[in-house]
């Protein structure tokens, strides 16, 4: 990497239509688990290795991208961020393309559905031209895969392969020491009319850069985690929970809680009279009275009563009274049992 900054490009303006009813009311990326929107999860991936002042942030936004830039500024005021709105849904490529001026020098394409485990320090000393993540998965017919060389380089990118031989999935993030070369690969790409179902595929400008001479390597990830189903949100909610993000305020300044871990319970949270956990998620300011909440995510300032939750998302704002089993409720609802 040089002492340049590294340009982390993160594209996120899709519509995110399988986390309804979530997403009627907020961009995909800013649907919570373990704490944290899914977005706060993938940027503080990279901020526990590079600081604010040595990269720059450029976010592809469109459906609500305005809560994007109001979380980003909120969240992370350090980083400088630029925006770049997708107007026409017509692929990765496309969207990577709209932040044509940030993509030079080292460069990192984060596609924020997917959350790795990943020490990113290496970047700091990589020599090849670039990195695509991977993780190695039984049965690879169902998802797009790298093929190897003889030096273990990528010589192939293979959506959906028909054989089990190349086990070695992509799972979204990628890293090019010169980004000025994938953006000429994506312009040759769109100058081509090369697509796939229609649209500008990232794995289709990365073929034509792998023909070039492109020198790619591997590199493996133990854990993959997805965001982009309501089920997803909350495996992932588990692992995170089981693995570091569990944190809670002391029982004393909780009334007659009852905590089964791991869980997460935000400091502004007010909870009481409630067993919590395990792998519960309460976020910032929500109010939970009278309830037993197992396997949920609740989002910022929503409201349980007198309920029993168990494998539910509630959305912020939303109020829940008297329920009992397994709800997915959007933004700004309200709920009450008979």
């Amino acid at each position: 990497m040089a002492h340049d900054k590294l340009n982390i490009i993160i594209p996120m303006a899709g519509y995110g239509t399988r986390l309804r009813p979530h997403t009627w009311s907020k961009p995909k990326p800013l649907v919570c688990t373990a704490g944290n929107a899914v977005l706060g999860h993938v940027l503080d991936l990279v901020n526990t290795v590079f600081e604010p002042e040595e990269t720059e942030v450029a976010c592809i936004i469109g459906y609500y991208g305005e809560q994007v830039m109001e979380y980003m500024q909120s969240h992370y005021p350090k980083t400088k961020t630029h925006y770049y709105f997708q107007r026409e849904m017509l692929g990765q490529s496309h969207a990577i393309a709209m932040a044509r001026q940030q993509l030079h020098g080292p460069t990192l394409i984060m596609f924020v559905d997917t959350i790795i485990d990943s020490d990113l320090s290496f970047l700091r000393r990589e020599k090849t031209d670039a990195v695509i993540w991977v993780k190695e998965v039984e049965d690879p017919r169902s998802f797009g895969v790298v093929e190897l060389d003889d030096d273990g380089l990528v010589k192939n990118l293979i959506e959906k392969p028909d054989t089990m031989e190349n086990n070695l999935a992509v799972v979204g993030y990628y890293y090019f020491s010169q980004g000025e070369q994938l953006m000429a690969a994506i312009d040759r790409q769109i100058q081509e009319k090369i697509t796939t179902k229609g649209e500008y595929y990232l794995a289709n400008a990365i073929s034509l850069m792998l023909d070039d001479g492109l020198q790619m390597r591997p590199q493996v990830v133990d854990v993959w985690l997805d965001t982009g189903l309501p089920e997803t949100i909350l495996s992932t909610n588990r692992y995170l929970l089981e693995n570091g993000l569990a944190s809670h305020p002391p029982q004393e300044k909780m009334k007659n809680v009852q905590i089964t871990p791991p869980v997460f319970i935000h400091p502004l949270a007010e909870v009481s009279d409630s067993h919590i956990g395990p792998h519960a998620s309460v976020g910032r300011s929500c109010k939970v009275t009278g309830s037993h909440i197992e396997d949920s995510v609740l989002e910022p300032k929503a409201e349980v009563h007198n309920a029993h939750l168990v494998n539910s998302i509630i959305g912020a704002r939303a109020c829940i009274d008297g329920l009992k089993g397994s709800f997915n409720i959007g933004d700004d609802s309200h709920v009450k049992g008979i």
